[in-house]
């Protein structure tokens, strides 16, 4: 039995477990901040280590068309927001920071942007063709989705209608990169009724073909068993590339964490087999591997006092050849300045160093947190929930060790207020777990399959527990 390195005030994981009821599907990563929700860097920016060269930036080819791909990608799933005068509580797209981050990323060699009609409520698609037209077509190379999740969108005229509308957001005549969203999800029913049954598939093979697309891949979430048929085949579709989860806790760790996720060494393996370029999603899970633990931060800074934390997981995601780039959704300048750093140009990590992070990745599975990555395809909830506000506080307050383990703790008093001070302020009373009625409307869109209702009631019991004193 491993010898437990954390001091007395941190959780027992055992013990937690058992007294929440958890197992170990709700074990994984704690998440950021979504298109409009504020972050932050408690891994530092690296701003001391002076100006980031314009000229340093590291490339990949795509086998397939010869694109020279900059290996740091901009996601644009989390734009920044500002309020909305005309819509009290609503928010909109700030299009002049989104302008001044592309403007910057462009200038210092980022050329991959990708976006989606999902994301940040359906704007991020425009919000992004709006600051990339204003650059020359040839500097950029834009991916975006068929997101066609739910049901009402399946019918190839709601398919199409989606796809043509992206060429109009985007102001393009041409789609660099096109990807089926979230594959994996609904499992191969889901696979045929969206893309088979329909004949959209085979008319975004004839759209590649005619050159309005040019790249054709898809973004894999859950059932392995969808990811290995459209693998397997590659010699009728030809994937220009896939889209994949890949970093440091999820290589070995993804189906301990989430039995129903797969390991990221299998599904890199299996695209390296196939000489298949892979596209790097969630290389900091969700914020986790940015924003951890205080003992973890130490450990990573001992070996490396001058770089961020979160610069470990973007060079470890570098590192294999067979990458062609990694997505970031960047909010903030600062996250864009850092992870430039790591990228201009890409340092890879020696295998002593990938020996260093496995062993960092053992710690910090041992933190009981839930897999939310703070997406928000689960909302919005019928019943008014903030769905990933709650899941984020609870994973904050596991991660900070503000989980009170027993009133006859040392530091109960202060985790326990800690706890639902912090609930109050980040969660309106109103949108707490406690107004779940279980009608399990999110969690068929969850990409990262939590049950969120069996997640938001043990929640719940547990800060009732706490408000009575009885934990």
């Amino acid at each position: 039995m491993k010898k437990n390195i954390f001091n007395n005030k941190d959780i027992n994981r055992r013990e937690f477990l058992k007294r929440l009821g958890l197992g170990t599907a709700a074990v994984s990563a704690v998440s950021l901040a979504g298109c409009g929700t504020k972050q932050t860097t408690a891994s530092g920016s690296g701003n001391e280590l002076g100006e980031i060269p314009t000229d340093k930036m590291t490339y990949r080819v795509n086998p397939t068309t010869g694109d020279r791909v900059s290996v740091l990608g901009y996601g644009c799933m989390r734009w920044p927001t500002i309020p909305d005068p005309e819509h009290d509580g609503e928010d909109l797209i700030d299009q002049e920071t989104v302008n001044r981050l592309v403007d910057y990323a462009i200038e210092h060699g980022v050329n991959y942007f990708d976006t989606s009609p999902a994301y940040c409520k359906g704007r991020s698609e425009k919000a992004t063709g709006i600051a990339l037209s204003r650059h020359p077509r040839d500097k950029y190379f834009i991916a975006t989705k068929l997101s066609n999740f739910s049901p009402s969108t399946w019918s190839r005229e709601a398919s199409l209608e989606m796809y043509h509308n992206s060429f109009k957001e985007l102001q393009v005549d041409y789609i660099d990169y096109l990807l089926l969203h979230g594959i994996g999800m609904g499992g191969m029913e889901s696979l045929n009724g969206r893309y088979i049954d329909n004949g959209v598939l085979d008319y975004l093979l004839k759209e590649r073909e005619a050159g309005r697309i040019r790249n054709l891949g898809f973004s894999y979430h859950g059932d392995i068993e969808v990811f290995d048929y459209l693998l397997s085949q590659h010699d009728k579709y030809k994937w220009d590339f896939v889209q994949i989860q890949l970093n440091y806790l999820d290589w070995k760790h993804a189906r301990e964490l989430n039995p129903r996720n797969t390991d990221a060494e299998y599904l890199y393996g299996e695209l390296a087999s196939r000489n298949i370029p892979a596209v790097i999603m969630e290389p900091l899970l969700g914020g986790r591997l940015s924003n951890v633990p205080d003992h973890i931060v130490a450990r990573l800074r001992q070996q490396e006092p001058d770089r961020s934390v979160a610069s470990w997981a973007f060079r470890y995601a570098g590192t294999f050849p067979g990458v062609l780039t990694v997505l970031s959704g960047m909010t903030y300048m600062e996250h864009l300045q850092d992870n430039l750093r790591s990228y201009c140009p890409l340092q890879p990590l020696s295998d002593k160093e990938n020996e260093f992070l496995y062993e960092t990745a053992n710690l910090m599975v041992q933190y009981p947190t839930i897999p939310c990555n703070d997406c928000k395809y689960c909302m919005p909830c019928p019943y008014g929930l903030d769905i990933p506000g709650i899941l984020l506080h609870y994973n904050k307050c596991v991660n900070q060790g503000n989980v009170p383990e027993s009133s006859q703790a040392e530091n109960y008093r202060q985790a326990r207020q800690a706890f639902l001070v912090g609930y109050d302020r980040s969660v309106p009373r109103l949108r707490q777990a406690n107004h779940c009625i279980g009608c399990n409307q999110c969690s068929p869109h969850c990409p990262q399959n939590i049950n969120i209702p069996e997640q938001l009631h043990r929640i719940d019991n547990f800060v009732e527990e706490l408000k009575q004193g009885k934990v």
